[in-house]
């Protein structure tokens, strides 16, 4: 029989790659994620996981496994939920990660409207970088992400739209094309950019918008990527609510179909019925913000 309280240390182990890693996100020590997982694969009968020097990857039976611990997972989240509805949870806590400019346009004023409208509930709020909050909500440190990391296909998650907004270029102001009403990208690709590092969606904006971008300089905070346009050192994209008035830094619309940068909130699949949450959502939801592009 399959002891049930093993399935997340193998959720963990595939989300994170390694014994550590996944021990860090559970609080557990490397030895007890290495004996939880052995004890599994004796309860299974079977060799979930395919060991590679440091890193462990799941076997064919591994992902399995972990398709039916997802399904176990979120079905927990829908008992949850039923319950805090049968009793009518109206007071408790929830816990949101996401990046700054969300958090101003649409966080505070859903916490600014849920303070008449639900006085007993109570939102602690995280900076997170959109991308790096979806491992928080899926490890459960989180009940709400903010995120632009759009993963149509993880069924771990569901997933409620919140606003788009476009991408504009910004450039020195003794750039070439600052005087410009609208810029093609193409008129750039020779240029330095200033990005978001790998692994940032807004990064791949500028990939896929300029192929050959020659990325020289990168952060993650637009406020020092417009500084670093403002200094000359490049030019760069950015979402329109993330732009920082910073004084020798031109912003330009781009010419045509700008990208556009599409903010939602997530949470763990099955937890949408709670209460707490689903008023939460329904004022993100609700809220002033719809217009921002």
């Amino acid at each position: 029989m399959i002891d049930p309280r093993r399935l997340p240390v193998l959720r963990a182990l595939a989300d994170h790659g390694t014994v550590t890693a996944a021990g860090r996100a559970l609080h557990l020590t490397p030895s007890a994620v290495s004996q939880q997982l052995a004890a599994l694969e004796a309860e299974t009968g079977l060799e979930l996981l395919r060991r590679r020097g440091r890193r462990v990857s799941l076997t064919a039976a591994g992902e399995l496994l972990v398709g039916h611990a997802n399904a176990v997972a979120a079905e927990l989240e829908r008992a949850k939920a039923s319950l805090a509805s049968f009793a009518e949870g109206a007071a408790g806590q929830v816990k949101i990660a996401g990046f700054a400019s969300a958090i101003s346009q649409v966080v505070a004023p859903a916490i600014a409207s849920l303070r008449r409208t639900a006085p007993e509930l109570t939102i602690v709020v995280r900076d997170v970088e959109g991308h790096a909050s979806l491992p928080l909500l899926l490890d459960g440190e989180i009940d709400l992400a903010i995120t632009e990391d759009y993963r149509p296909d993880d069924v771990r998650m569901t997933r409620f739209p919140l606003y788009a907004e476009p991408f504009d270029v910004v450039v020195p102001a003794d750039h070439r094309l600052a005087e410009r009403t609208t810029i093609d990208l193409r008129d750039l690709a020779d240029e330095d950019w200033v990005a978001p590092l790998p692994g940032n969606p807004c990064r791949d904006v500028v990939t896929v918008a300029v192929p050959h971008a020659r990325i020289v300089h990168t952060s993650d905070d637009f406020r020092a990527v417009v500084a670093l346009v403002a200094a000359g050192a490049g030019v760069a994209l950015v979402p329109r609510n993330a732009l920082a008035d910073v004084p020798g830094a031109i912003v330009v619309p781009v010419r045509g179909t700008p990208p556009l940068r599409r903010v939602y909130a997530a949470c763990r699949q099955g937890s949408e019925g709670h209460p707490l949450i689903k008023a939460v959502v329904d004022a993100l939801v609700g809220g002033p913000g719809r217009d921002l592009g």
